[in-house]
């Protein structure tokens, strides 16, 4: 019997990504954002998440993909140091994909984009790219520059 896992997927330049539901705390429509003086092209700004201020990250630069078209969806996720949004263009489902289909990343992504991206699932009409949320977040905030 093979196993299963929950993935929430979004979608970002007409590809398909996903992040473990477990790390998912909420999707919210096109937030307001505050600038960062000085802050990496991926931070996009901040939020506010019902009062508690919350770093919205650009997958897309965080990618090397060009500007959204369309104004972004947040995906909020839960980390140790506490929530961080991702801007996404688009939400997915909640899928249930078989671990057996689950390959390493494909030769086809960019060197770069491969180092952020677990590996593939296979679908009946495509693919879902699992995003290392962790590789992702460490191109914009290395531990060197944590704040303390």
């Amino acid at each position: 019997m093979s196993s299963t896992r929950q993935m929430c997927t979004f979608v970002l330049d007409g590809m398909t990504f996903g992040i473990d539901v477990t790390c998912v705390q909420e999707v919210l429509r096109v937030q307001t954002t505050t600038p960062v003086p000085l802050a990496s092209r991926a931070v996009s700004g901040l939020i506010n998440l019902r009062g508690q201020i919350v770093t919205a990250i650009d997958l897309r630069a965080v990618l090397g993909l060009g500007p959204s078209p369309t104004p972004p969806m947040n995906v909020v996720i839960c980390r140790a140091s506490g929530p961080t949004s991702l801007l996404v263009d688009a939400i997915g489902d909640v899928l249930e994909l078989d671990e057996s289909t689950f390959e390493r990343p494909p030769n086809t992504l960019s060197a770069a984009t491969r180092t952020l991206i677990r590996g593939a699932y296979k679908l009946d009409h495509g693919f879902v790219l699992a995003i290392d949320v962790d590789a992702a977040l460490a191109t914009v905030f290395p531990r060197s520059q944590t704040i303390h």
